[in-house]
This record gives C-alpha cells, structure tokens and sequence, in this order.
C-alpha cells in the first residue's frame, strides 16, 4: 500500500510536533505544553554506580517528549504512543500510589515526588513521544521521569535544583519501578551537555565536564533489538553481590576498595562475589584512565579500555548476552585499521546497546559492516545510529 503525502510529512515531522499530533488525537484538543529529555549513553563505568564508582557518560539527542495540558479537574491521564490503548489514570488530590499500567510507576513516582517536596501538581492529560528504544539501554526510563519532573515543575510553578530533581527521580524509580538504581542515569539526562561526556563520582555527587575532543570520531550506538528489563531480578541481584562483598571486605561500599585489596582477599571471599568485586574495583581505575585518554585524544588507548570494561561485564559481572558479544566481536574484528578503536556493552545489560568509538570519516563503512556481521550472526537487523553528546532537558512549548 502507498504512503500517502500525509502520512510522510508526519513521520518527518520533528518529535516536539509529532508529540503535539498524537495528543490532538487522544484529546480532541491542543497541547499547551511540550517539554523534552534526552536519552543517555555510557561511554565506560558500568555497574559501579550504585557502588559509589566513577562513571562517564554522556546525554544524547534521540530522547522523549511529553506534550500536555492542564485539566479542570484533580485528575492526570497519560498515553504512550507506544500502547495508546492503555493509558494511566489517577488523581492527584491525594498521594499518588503506584500502580497500572506498569509503565506509568515512572510517572506516578516523580508526581509522588513532586507532591511530597510540597509542590501542587494540578491535574493534567499527556501522551509520551519517544525516539528512544525502551529496554535499549538509553535510559528511556530516566527520560520519563526527568521530562515528567520538568512538566511538573512548570504546572505547579516552582523551580527544582537540578540535583534535587535527579535524585527525586531516581527515588521514584526505586520506589514506583522497583529498580534499585544508583545515580548515573537521571544525572546524566539532567546534567548533559552538548559536546561533552559527565564525569561522575557516585559517592560524593562531585560532577566533571570532560570535551569530546576535535572531530575526528564519533560514537556509533548499536541496538541489539533484544530488550531487556532491569526490575526483573537479575539487577538487583548484581547490586546485592556487590553489597555482600563491601561488607566481606570491611568497606561501606566497593568505592573504598581497590583492585588490590580484592586480590588480596580473594581467598575469603565466595567466587561469585569475588568476581562481582574484581570488576568494580577494575572499572573505576579504566573509567578514570580513560578521561585521561578522552582529553589527550588518545582514541586506539581508549579503545583498549572500553574493550576491556566489556571484558569485565561478560566474565567477571556476567550482564553481557550473545548478541552483545556478537557486535563487540565484529567490531573487534574490523579494529583501528578499518575504523574502529574501540566497542562494548552500554547500560544495564542481558540486551540493548553497545556504543563503539569509530573513525568520523569511516562511520557509514563501519556502520555497513557491523549490520552485516550482526545480521549474519544472529538474523537481527540491528538499529545503530551515530551519536554526539547532546544537552539536557528542555521546555519546548508553553503559554
């Protein structure tokens, strides 16, 4: 069947205005409001979050869009464009409890939030536009909550701190979504910055801007197609070895240990929980080598970090998954002399993403040649995209 002229238009369309459509056809009426939240993307520092680590990633421009209006009445309703034929209903009235559908504890959470900072939120209808895969490994999730804290802050009229902001939405993740998150993900939307990477020390909150040298890269970002779900066990089972090996190792948490005395204690420590500590302590060290890196330009040194954070998550950390393995395998086998310096997994794991560092002037070749391989391996046609470090959120339309 042909496209019509219509339909194309729409799907071109910039998200902001596709965002305004979708809410004229659930409501009948206009949006008076769009805010926007970018995705994010984690060039190296996984699983050390919670942990009080060192993490370095980075917001990116494919994101969400919430366009709404202020209703007459207590009362919010929100559709995803995703599942238009479920959306959340619930008052705000009262204190806002979780509940169905799932996806809507992201939002209900920062409103919780929101009421229990002070704010009077009224009641409001939305639809939630996302160019970011949910289960990717982006942060879709951080997302939400981020542009719902924004829109929040505009219909009650306060003005959040930006770190006050962040940590209520990753409290609403704990305690609406069940994922027991460290700070990484809603910092990095919150606080991204166009052309450069957050240097984030989880224990103290002390947050680094670090460039994205010269030109002369760019960061390919891979979707496996396989989702993942980071509230299904397997992550808080990961953050609860983590918690066992501090207090085997007499810390209040792995930040306070090293590389060293890790090997030093390996034989008191369960072999499992050993190796949940090793890659820790480990990827602190390589996500500060590799700022170091990222400011001298040094892109094959870089690299060699990101492939052995990559490593350290398959072996040591056990979150990686075949079809991960399958992209950093081609991508290794293509290497700097075809145009890659350096790839691995990105985000929670058990699926989504990897991000590779490429040579700008060779990003179509690589790209090519990765879909090929990953096709080849797996029978998944992957989605990647090139990618650069991108600003945090934004109101895009208000009265």
């Amino acid at each position: 069947m042909p496209v019509s002229t219509a339909t194309t238009a729409f799907l071109h369309a910039h998200p902001s205005r596709v965002a305004q459509e979708l809410f004229h056809e659930r409501t009948g009426g206009a949006a008076s409001h769009v805010v926007y939240a970018p995705g994010r993307v984690n060039l190296i520092g996984e699983h050390t979050d919670y942990t009080g680590g060192f993490v370095l990633p980075m917001a990116i421009e494919p994101g969400l869009y919430l366009a709404a209006r202020v209703r007459a009445d207590r009362r919010v309703r929100v559709w995803s464009a995703l599942r238009p034929e479920e959306p959340a209903e619930f008052a705000v009235d009262a204190p806002v409890p979780p509940g169905k559908p799932a996806w809507s504890n992201y939002v209900r959470g920062v409103i919780a939030g929101l009421q229990a900072a002070g704010a009077s939120v009224p009641g409001f209808d939305a639809v939630v536009h996302a160019t970011l895969p949910g289960g990717g490994g982006l942060s879709s999730s951080a997302a939400l909550e981020v542009a719902t804290a924004t829109l929040g802050e505009l219909l009650a009229g306060i003005t959040l701190d930006p770190e006050q902001k962040a940590l209520l939405c990753q409290k609403a993740e704990h305690e609406f979504a069940g994922t027991p998150c460290g700070i990484m993900d809603q910092f990095a939307v919150v606080f991204g910055k166009r052309g450069h990477l957050l240097l984030l020390d989880c224990q103290s909150r002390v947050r680094t801007l670090v460039p994205m040298r010269g030109d002369d890269v760019a960061l390919l970002v891979i979707n496996t197609m396989v989702r993942h779900e980071l509230n299904d066990g397997g992550y808080r089972a990961r953050r609860d070895d983590c918690l066992e090996a501090a207090r085997l190792l007499g810390v209040r948490e792995l930040r306070d240990a090293t590389a060293t005395s890790v090997d030093e204690a390996r034989a008191l420590l369960p072999e499992r929980i050993f190796r949940r500590a090793r890659h820790v302590t480990t990827e602190n060290v390589r996500t500060l080598a590799a700022v170091e890196a990222l400011r001298a330009g040094e892109w094959r040194q870089l690299g060699v970090l990101m492939g052995a954070s990559h490593d350290s998550l398959r072996d040591d950390f056990n979150v990686s998954c075949a079809e991960l393995d399958a992209i950093v395998a081609a991508a290794r086998e293509l290497g700097p002399e075809r145009g890659v310096f350096g790839c691995r997994m990105t985000g929670g794991g058990f699926g989504g993403c990897c991000i590779a560092l490429v040579q700008a002037a060779r990003v179509r070749e690589v790209e090519d040649a990765l879909r090929a391989s990953y096709l080849a391996a797996t029978g998944i046609e992957p989605v990647i995209f090139a990618t650069q470090p991108a600003d945090g959120p934004a109101v895009l339309l208000q009265p």
